[in-house]
């Protein structure tokens, strides 16, 4: 896992040496590849990506990359181009939507999560619409919701126009109607399919199955020997949950 608030501006603002390392320019889409030649590893993945900074070499190197999970966290945080503005993202609705949609043209059956805000200052219910409107239209695979709450210090904490917290609710409540049965539908489809899950443990509210995730991070719990935590195990999928797969060890 390559960790970062921002991994794939990695090598943006400056040149890296390291020990017995001459100096050199690498960006993010380079580094991945060169883990990738990493004997021993077999499945890579990164979070958190910002929008801005995704870039065609690195939608490319997810493509032909196997060890590369197909699964890409997107943080969106609001639909509205005015919100976005406001919070600095450096991209507009219309460009978020260019950009899933060119993820998933390139990388078919690539898995996209994101980061919701409901209820930032200023926002209106023409900003909110647009949010579930976006929604709507990428389809991701799971979504982290979020209520607004102030951070002394951020420009946001001083913005005019709060929303009133039962307004927020609201929101957030219809964020999630929207929301879930999407996580839903996408999940179903899995259903009928063979997977690749990297087991992590014997299920804790079940030690009959295993709880482990796929290529394109879904979470799934299946019937295997628990002898098989740590491993890939092939894992034929016959059911799902809004938020996880049911399946059972392929034989």
């Amino acid at each position: 896992m390559l960790l970062g608030q921002n991994v794939n501006s990695y090598g943006r603002s400056g040149r890296y040496t390291g020990a017995g390392i001459h100096e050199t320019a690498i960006d993010f889409a380079a580094l991945l590849n060169k883990v990738c030649e990493i004997d021993g590893i077999a499945r890579i993945r990164f979070m958190t990506s910002h929008p801005k900074d995704l870039s065609d070499e690195l939608i490319e190197t997810i493509r032909i990359q196997q060890k590369v999970c197909k699964h890409v966290h997107l943080p969106v945080q609001s639909g509205s181009s005015r919100i976005l503005g406001l919070m600095n993202r450096q991209y507009n609705k219309e460009g978020y939507l260019k950009l899933a949609e060119k993820l998933k043209d390139r990388v078919p059956g690539i898995a996209l999560t994101t980061d919701i805000i409901a209820g930032f200052p200023g926002e209106t219910e023409e900003d909110f619409e647009d949010t579930l409107d976006l929604v709507k239209q990428v389809r991701f695979s799971g979504v982290f919701t979020f209520i607004y709450s102030k951070r002394p210090g951020t420009p946001a904490a001083v913005l005019d126009d709060p929303i009133a917290p039962d307004e927020i609710k609201r929101r957030f409540d219809r964020l999630l109607s929207v929301v879930n049965p999407i996580i839903w539908e996408e999940n179903k489809k899995h259903i009928g399919k063979t997977l690749s899950v990297l087991a992590e443990n014997v299920n804790a509210a079940n030690p009959a199955l295993l709880t482990g995730r796929a290529d394109d991070n879904s979470l799934v719990h299946f019937a295997a020997d628990p002898r098989r935590v740590g491993e890939f195990v092939n894992v034929n999928i016959t059911g799902c949950k809004t938020f996880y797969l049911i399946g059972e060890e392929a034989k």
